[in-house]
């Protein structure tokens, strides 16, 4: 229920009265200072930090690496405000227009991480004085802006996915492919057997039949702590289920989402997805 000699200095003669050696330029002229021949140096411009090459831009995309870059970037496959590039080292700007084989690119890299939310946190940015937002969670996550994917309630805790991917955001959102997520429920009293069956065959919420993929008790503890998947985004969803049975939730903690569990992620703490999570979410259909 997602990876950072010394050189060996010579003498340039004995002490006390031995020879120096010349050195001469290449003109047979010697060389009066330290030994070393002068050089013109040309002042390099510096570089312009709203630039950056289209084999970058196209590899911070996701799209492929850069030196794969270079080899679309040659074919024909780039082209930059509707002009095709093939020019290697050409440079953009962030605000011009690049697609790859007709699709927009973004160039910021893909970032994933995920957060085990405490408590009392809100998942929506606000202004109000003294609201904690998750965001303050992970300042130090990225230089990117990260956006949650979906929302926890501010007195739930758990795990809560950050990206700057639109696409997989608006994946993991689709309703229709129903992502997996488990919650440990703590009730106001023991669920009866019987309302947990009831749960089990469907509960009506907004005239619409919700049911769940599985829910249990929570071996060795009170009958009042329930284990519950489901894969429904309607908001509040866990509560509501059992609400409509007169029960109250009073501690609501999401364990799994979307594959990715909270094993060694103590609470109020990140870490980036590994590869192999981000490969998993992508396959999600």
């Amino acid at each position: 229920m997602a990876k950072f000699e010394g050189k060996k200095k010579f003498a340039s003669g004995k002490e006390g009265g031995a020879f120096k050696k010349k050195s001469f330029s290449r003109t047979g002229a010697p060389i009066k200072k330290d030994g070393a021949a002068k050089k013109k140096s040309t002042p390099q411009k510096p570089s312009d930090p709203n630039l950056i090459r289209l084999n970058k831009y196209v590899a911070n995309s996701g799209v492929c690496s850069r030196r794969d870059a270079d080899i679309f970037i040659q074919a024909g496959s780039v082209t930059v405000n509707g002009k095709t590039i093939t020019e290697m080292g050409y440079k953009v700007k962030l605000e011009d227009v690049v697609k790859f084989d007709g699709r927009t690119l973004n160039p910021e890299k893909k970032e994933y991480i995920v957060l085990n939310k405490p408590k009392d946190f809100s998942t929506t940015e606000s202004n109000e004085r003294g609201k904690r937002s998750v965001s303050s969670l992970i300042s130090s996550a990225s230089k990117v802006k990260l956006t949650a994917v979906g929302r926890l309630e501010k007195s739930a805790t758990g795990l809560l996915l950050f990206t700057n991917d639109k696409e997989m955001m608006s994946k993991l959102l689709q309703p229709k492919n129903g992502v997996r997520k488990i919650y440990h429920v703590e009730l106001n009293k023991v669920l009866k057997f019987e309302d947990l069956k009831k749960i089990q065959e469907g509960v009506i919420i907004d005239d619409v039949m919700v049911r769940v993929a599985e829910i249990s008790y929570i071996d060795n503890s009170p009958k009042k702590e329930i284990g519950i998947e489901i894969r429904s985004n309607k908001n509040r969803i866990v509560e509501r289920i059992f609400e409509g049975l007169e029960y109250e939730v009073v501690r609501l903690d999401r364990v799994v989402y979307a594959g990715i569990t909270k094993k060694d992620l103590p609470r109020g703490h990140w870490r980036p997805l590994t590869e192999q999570e981000v490969i998993n979410i992508g396959m999600i259909k």
